[in-house]
């Protein structure tokens, strides 16, 4: 006998709530994005394929937090007209495959407002719904490489340096998501349509990136790595190693900031504006920031308009004093993890449910959206109840 389980909607405490979301369940940035609506108090159902997907940690999968799981074989005509039931009820449904995947099973844009004409189409992926490589496969770095994000990346100049998968998949993919999203509910609210939301990650990477092109039209980016005004090009703004072998950064740009590091730094230091002084600058702060701890330097500067703090890896985070102090992290389930962001005033959002496993939840979560006969979508294998 399977226990029956409690699922309401509507719990949600931020201000997305009664926000209906739909998910075809993804890796990486379609499950953050849905991860940051039902942070902020969206209604978000996971449809999971049965038994889930190999690349993601399931139960232990933080971006899968704060929702249901739903197991359905969308190769079976009965799960897919329970998606379109889900679809029926909902604001927004989320997909991350290639281009046309969810057409062919029947769950495209066309079929979906044939049922409810206000859904909102969000769809994540790399190279985007068009081009000449839209049905190619590719991952993070491959996107930001062509995006021209990632040729300038790191201090080295022989070579780039990319940065995990936070900048593609999360800066320029997921969050241009949600962006987009929320844009379209709004116009939706008016409109009475929906419309498709094409987050491309190298679209996105490259609307991240408007800065550096604005430096290369003001002659201020030379292409090179370590040359420019953010890269480690000065040494007003760059890492520096402690006599622990940790490090501190160092970003004091403005001139009134840096005449506060001079101050602090205890030697003296050579006049900035000069180009000829830079590396002497450099090699005077190398030296000196080597001479003292991490910890040291830390309070050497804590609280001040210097811009210097220390580098602090992600398990020594949450107990940063700034960082506790606004509760940056929380733990929740025995996991510490980042509570949502960002912040309201009025309609704080709270922790939803744990990480589910793939169809830990398809009953309950099914008949609480008002899906027809779960039993029999149960009983003839289309849905699977973990």
């Amino acid at each position: 006998m399977i226990p029956r389980m409690t699922y309401e909607l509507g719990q949600g405490t931020g201000p997305l709530r009664g926000v209906k979301v739909v998910e075809i369940a993804g890796i990486g940035p379609g499950p953050h994005a849905c991860m940051v609506l039902a942070d902020l108090g969206a209604d978000v159902i996971r449809v999971d394929r049965p038994g889930g997907n190999p690349l993601s940690a399931g139960g232990k999968d933080l971006l899968n937090r704060g929702r249901p799981s739903v197991a359905l074989d969308l190769k079976r005509p009965e799960a897919v007209a329970a998606v379109l039931d889900l679809v029926e009820r909902a604001d927004v449904l989320v997909e991350g495959m290639r281009p046309g995947a969810v057409e062919r099973l029947g769950l495209g844009p066309e079929d979906c407002w044939a049922r409810n004409p206000r859904l909102v189409f969000g769809r994540m992926t790399g190279w985007g719904q068009d081009g000449p490589w839209s049905q190619v496969a590719g991952h993070d770095m491959n996107y930001i490489a062509i995006s021209g994000a990632l040729h300038g990346l790191g201090q080295d100049r022989e070579r780039p340096h990319f940065p995990s998968n936070l900048l593609g998949d999360f800066g320029g993919g997921s969050t241009y998501l949600v962006i987009g999203v929320l844009a379209a509910l709004l116009e939706a609210r008016t409109s009475g349509r929906g419309q498709v939301v094409d987050a491309a990650i190298v679209d996105g990477t490259a609307h991240l990136n408007a800065m550096t092109s604005t430096f290369a039209a003001l002659g201020l980016d030379s292409g090179r790595r370590r040359s420019g005004l953010l890269d480690g090009g000065t040494p007003w703004y760059d890492l520096y190693e402690t006599s622990d072998g940790r490090h501190v950064s160092v970003g004091a740009l403005e001139p009134q900031f840096w005449a506060e590091l001079v101050a602090r730094i205890g030697i003296e230091l050579p006049d900035r504006d000069d180009p000829a002084n830079l590396r002497a600058i450099r090699e005077a702060l190398t030296a000196r920031f080597k001479e003292r701890t991490q910890a040291e330097w830390a309070e050497v500067f804590d609280g001040t308009d210097a811009c210097v703090a220390p580098v602090v890896p992600l398990a020594d985070a949450p107990d940063h004093p700034h960082l506790a102090a606004r509760g940056t992290f929380v733990a929740a389930d025995g996991v510490t993890q980042p509570a949502p962001a960002p912040r309201f005033s009025r309609t704080a959002p709270t922790l939803g449910r744990p990480p589910a496993q793939p169809g830990e939840h398809t009953r309950e979560a099914l008949a609480a959206w008002g899906v027809d006969d779960v039993d029999a979508l149960l009983h003839s294998g289309a849905a699977v109840q973990a």
